[in-house]
């Protein structure tokens, strides 16, 4: 059977035209001898593009064809999509529904030509720019040692740029110790305009453990904490990002967390109404410290609880979860739960986040309410049954989540309950129609 050439825009797409006419683009022609030495599948996998000629697309899989295959209607398809696609019982052409006359598949050596031509104009193009932009990254980790005061700020920020833009650069400046030399940069008498910067690239690289260590240096994380309380909202990002970084090396060390100015400057980024992304950043870098005990205890201290509970009413889904498993953690300390019990807003807050944003954020929001009943049941209880607790936790008990939810949902109804006969307590709470 002949093979049936593609076509785009009604034209015929043969091997000399499409270059000719510029049809793929042009500009580098075909020869050169390196169109069979690259892999085609390894191109199009490495180079991910999205603005692939729709001729070079399988209609099935919408994915660049890599052994382009015709059938008997003229459409084209990849081989192994083609053949799923008859080895389910269909017969006939994906694209037209017309039925075939012959079921055998001709390989379209023209189309795989020219999609191999043309994923290799673009992969050399790209292993050629990648070279370029490594070059200059080794330049500019030479210049940084050399240059000072603003010349190396605008090397850093070169820098920054790059490392931001292209994934190969950030393998270069780690294998040209470029970690070493930015970490070096931070210490006791570092301006924040160097410091923000060298924050910037190093959130962006893959630190071993080595690296990390040597950040975990008192001054280091001091200049950190110091601009994670006075530099711009990109600045107190990247600043969160590296020291959740930190705290994944195995000999990482409470007090290098367990400290008021941290602490501080993470509540003004998480009450920060015009960053919303900074609030986002913040609680993550909360919830992680506040698996330490002795921390949880300073954020009580500094009056993070009551902040925390304000915030409640106006988080999206993400941070209010994050916000419930933060004080949450406080509620297994005796300073944290006499904090939240002590706080107008707690009972009312949690009672009205139950059933309505999550499971998770319910059984966050039941365990918070559980540790504060338990403190004084006869008044916490109480309060909590004035604001409809119990008809919440009776939502709980006939909703199909987690069993242990529904478990602790009735000993916290049965808690509730012990003030009152059963008649008052049910025309109290109003469950007179939740029962029927």
């Amino acid at each position: 059977m002949p093979v049936c050439p593609s076509r785009v825009d009604s034209r015929v797409l043969d091997l000399d035209t499409a270059v000719k006419d510029g049809v793929l683009g042009g500009g580098v022609g075909f020869g050169g001898g390196f169109a069979e030495k690259l892999d085609l599948k390894k191109m199009i996998q490495e180079l991910d593009l999205i603005d692939v000629p729709s001729v070079f697309i399988c209609p099935i899989s919408l994915e660049p064809m890599e052994d382009p295959v015709t059938l008997c209607t003229g459409q084209t398809y990849e081989r192994s999509n083609i053949l799923k696609w008859f080895n389910l019982g269909h017969f006939t052409c994906p694209t037209t529904m017309q039925e075939l006359w012959d079921d055998s598949v001709t390989p379209n050596k023209t189309l795989h030509q020219l999609i191999h031509t043309w994923f290799s104009q673009k992969y050399l193009q790209m292993k050629k720019k990648s070279e370029d932009v490594n070059g200059s990254a080794a330049e500019i980790l030479d210049a940084v040692k050399k240059v000072k005061g603003q010349a190396r700020v605008q090397s850093l920020k070169d820098l920054r740029r790059m490392v931001a833009n292209h994934p190969t650069v950030r393998k270069t400046v780690v294998d040209k110790g470029g970690v070493n030399l930015l970490s070096s940069l931070l210490g006791p008498y570092t301006s924040h305009a160097i410091g923000s910067e060298v924050v910037s690239i190093l959130v962006n690289l893959n630190l071993d453990s080595s690296s990390r260590l040597t950040l975990m240096q008192p001054a280091k994380v001091s200049l950190v904490i110091d601009m994670l309380n006075e530099g711009s909202i990109e600045t107190k990002i990247n600043c969160t990002k590296l020291i959740q970084t930190l705290m994944e090396h195995d000999d990482f060390e409470v007090e290098i967390v367990a400290s008021h100015s941290l602490l501080a400057a993470l509540m003004r980024l998480v009450r920060d109404k015009r960053h919303p992304n900074g609030n986002l950043a913040g609680l993550k870098l909360l919830k992680s410290i506040c698996s330490h005990k002795q921390v949880r205890i300073l954020i009580v201290n500094i009056g993070a609880v009551p902040q925390l509970v304000e915030l409640l009413a106006g988080m999206n889904p993400e941070c209010l979860e994050l916000i419930l498993f933060i004080l949450d953690a406080v509620s297994t300390v005796t300073e944290g739960k006499l904090a939240l019990s002590s706080c107008s807003d707690t009972i009312p807050n949690m009672v009205r986040i139950l059933m309505r944003v999550s499971e998770r954020c319910t059984q966050l929001a039941l365990s918070i309410l559980w540790s504060i009943c338990k403190v004084s049941p006869e008044d916490y209880s109480t309060i909590g049954v004035d604001v409809g607790l119990a008809a919440k936790l009776l939502l709980v008990i006939q909703s199909g989540c987690d069993p242990l939810l529904k478990q602790r949902s009735a000993e916290l109804l049965k808690l509730c309950s012990l003030n009152y006969t059963d008649s008052i307590f049910i025309s109290k709470c109003k469950l007179t129609r939740t029962i029927r």
